[in-house]
């Protein structure tokens, strides 16, 4: 296999992983998370000669979405700006309730997510692509049970900000 099927290959099973993790951190703005998306893969195509598989494949993805999400956010102080844009952006008309009701609790869910700290936040939105605890404890370099103990608080203090809608 040569090194554009393999990254093809790397491609094809980790960017939608990748896209919602970046969906998270650009609290449901599409048009950014496929802009993150893009500056990952571009860095793991740059960057996968300098891939020594100390860690898994997948740990070192995220790792490099991670740091772009929080660079790109440090830069240019976006984060305020998405925060009102998802909550004050209006759904298109929806007939089903249901769906109404849905889109709200996940723009809860996202202000609710903004509102941690960026170790927090990496580790619920690994935790929420349902990334294995033991890859995402050698992602941001915790301990697992370390890792258990902080994602149960985070979710505790999650759930208490959507049920207060703060």
């Amino acid at each position: 296999m040569n090194r554009e099927q393999e990254f093809t290959s790397i491609y094809n099973s980790y960017a939608s992983k990748v896209h919602r993790l970046c969906l998270g951190y650009a609290s449901g703005n599409d048009e950014l998370a496929k802009e993150w998306l893009q500056e990952t893969f571009i860095k793991v195509w740059k960057h996968s000669n300098s891939f020594k598989g100390k860690s898994s494949i997948d740990t070192w993805i995220y790792r490099i979405a991670v740091n772009v999400c929080l660079g790109d956010l440090r830069k240019s102080r976006r984060n305020s700006t998405i925060n009102e844009d998802v909550l004050t952006t209006s759904s298109p008309d929806v007939t089903d309730d249901a769906s109404d009701e849905t889109e709200k609790n996940i723009k809860k869910m996202y202000h609710c997510i903004d509102q941690l700290n960026e170790q927090n936040r990496a580790l619920i939105l690994l935790e929420l692509e349902n990334i294995p605890q033991a890859t995402i404890a050698d992602t941001v370099g915790l301990a697992h049970g370390t890792l258990r103990t902080r994602l149960s608080r985070i979710r505790k203090s999650l759930l208490k900000c959507i049920k207060n809608g703060k």
